[in-house]
């Protein structure tokens, strides 16, 4: 029997992210009560260590991986392979030599957030504007933005479903991959999207391989 494993490739908590209220050790305990095998640290000012993620998955079997969520030219990214930001990341075009020089990973997050317009007092990064319900998938996946990602966050716990189905199908424009996290910053929302694996990541390596090599999914639950 195939056994599958769920990881929350979004979440903020206390330590990185100052808009969130969800403590490391709340994060580990409501992780390891509601079943997930791991998560993805995605903080907006990084700074974990590898004690620090040592220290407070102490005890629990559930895989912490660091990374940054960077506020681009061109909307929000995750990047995996940083834990701290770096002067001029803030520039795709320059974010992406710097991940490729790593071997990292980027992922565009929530890229259709108030997309449609259903906030009068927000906009859409990429489209800057209230509502953009003219512009198909395949019109919107040629946003240069896309060209710089490895994969696209397709299932975010933020988000209405109709961003996250618009976000699928621009994915699949592309024929790139869709990933699942929650964007949590509680733990009221922590595993309410998820990305699953066919093989076990005990850590950010087998992480990027098993992305690269596509043995994942993503789950809304």
């Amino acid at each position: 029997m195939l056994y599958l494993y769920f990881f929350d490739l979004h979440v903020h908590t206390t330590r990185g992210s100052g808009d969130s209220n969800l403590s490391p050790q709340e994060l580990v305990s409501e992780a390891d009560r509601i079943g997930l095998d791991g998560v993805l640290l995605t903080e907006h000012s990084g700074g974990w260590t590898d004690k620090e993620i040592a220290d407070v998955s102490r005890g629990s079997s559930l895989t912490v991986i660091p990374a940054l969520e960077v506020n681009t030219d061109m909307g929000h990214v995750i990047a995996l392979g940083l834990t701290s930001h770096i002067d001029g990341i803030h520039k795709i075009a320059f974010l992406r030599q710097v991940i490729d020089r790593i071997e990292g990973l980027l992922v565009a997050a929530h890229p259709f957030r108030y997309f449609f317009g259903q906030e009068p007092n927000n906009t859409n990064l990429l489209f800057m504007g209230n509502s953009k319900s003219d512009i198909s998938p395949l019109e919107a996946s040629r946003h240069p933005v896309f060209s710089y990602v490895d994969f696209i966050e397709v299932a975010n716990a933020s988000n209405t479903d109709r961003e996250n189905e618009f976000a699928a199908l621009t994915a699949n424009c592309l024929g790139k991959g869709g990933t699942g996290g929650s964007d949590a910053h509680s733990k009221q929302g922590l595993g309410k999207c998820v990305t699953q694996f066919e093989r076990k990541v005990t850590g950010l390596s087998g992480l990027i391989t098993e992305l690269k090599q596509g043995r994942f999914n993503y789950l809304t639950q």
